[in-house]
Order: C-alpha cells, then structure tokens, then sequence
C-alpha cells in the first residue's frame, strides 16, 4: 500500500472534523478579526486554511507530505494563538464591535470557549498526526526512514507523541 498519498477513511474523517471544529469553534465571525492580526507568516495560514476547508477533491486523499506541513502549520497556529491571542482576546475582541444583544452573547461565549476550542484543535491535530506516523512507519519498515523522519518542521509535532 502507498502511504504518499492518503487514503484510509479513518484519517480522512479526522481531518473533515478538525475542519468543522475549526471553522464553527475558532475561525468564528467573532474571533476572527482578532486571530488573523496574531504574527504568523502568510504561507502558513495558507496551510491551515488548506488543511481546514471543505474540498471535494480532498475527500480521494490527500499527499502525506502537504498533510504533515499542513499540521505542522496547524500546531504553529495554536502555540502563536495561546501565546499572542489568548490572554487577551477579550480585549481584542471587544474592540471589533459591541454588537446587538444576542450577538453580544455569541461573541462572550466564543472568547469564554476559545481556549477549550484551541486545546480540542490541537488535541485533534495531534491525533491525526499520530495516526500518519503509524501508517508512515508501517509503510517504511524496509530499509527507507519514513517521511515526517526527513522533515524539520515536524520536530515539535514527533515530540507530543
């Protein structure tokens, strides 16, 4: 079995549920004026955007190589959030706009949960990445180092499994 290109149904399903969670729980329309002012690079937020869109064609598999940079990028996002975003999002948020009433509510109750949504994110970007480094294992076990092995940006990734 080829594991350049993944297609097992489990990990796809993951990846479809991180994609939920992160478009209805953190790139929300009340946080994201404040998440996208937190200093990371363009190419990266391009990544989490790849890897948490709804994409049809995405749904036949996607590369092991741009799954494993769109996680890395995905775990970049929750550490520069927690760091840049989270101790103040009340503040930054405040700022967009007081709102009418129950759009005053949704937006208390989207900053009072945006970190229990970073840590669940993270907690299932962790999970994928753990499930690809087993088939990446499995696929590598004759004599070739498998691939997240080869890829710098995955050191703080290998170092939560």
């Amino acid at each position: 079995m080829n594991f350049d290109y993944v297609q097992d149904p489990a990990v796809l399903q993951m990846v479809e549920r991180l994609g939920e969670h992160y478009r209805a729980n953190i790139d929300t329309r009340f946080i994201r004026t404040a998440l996208l002012q937190i200093p990371l690079e363009k190419n990266q937020w391009d990544l989490v955007e790849d890897l948490t869109k709804v994409d049809q064609l995405r749904s036949q598999g996607y590369v092991l190589e741009n799954l494993y940079r769109e996680l890395a990028a995905a775990a970049r996002l929750v550490s520069v959030a927690r760091r840049n975003l989270l101790p103040n999002i009340r503040n930054r948020v405040l700022t967009v706009g007081s709102g009418s009433g129950s759009d005053r509510i949704l937006r208390d109750m989207a900053v009072n949960a945006f970190g229990t949504n970073m840590d669940i994110f993270e907690k299932m970007v962790q999970e994928i990445f753990a499930a690809l480094v087993q088939m990446d294992k499995a696929d590598h076990k004759h004599g070739r180092r498998p691939l997240y092995n080869q890829m710098p940006e995955l050191a703080d990734l290998v170092g939560t499994l």
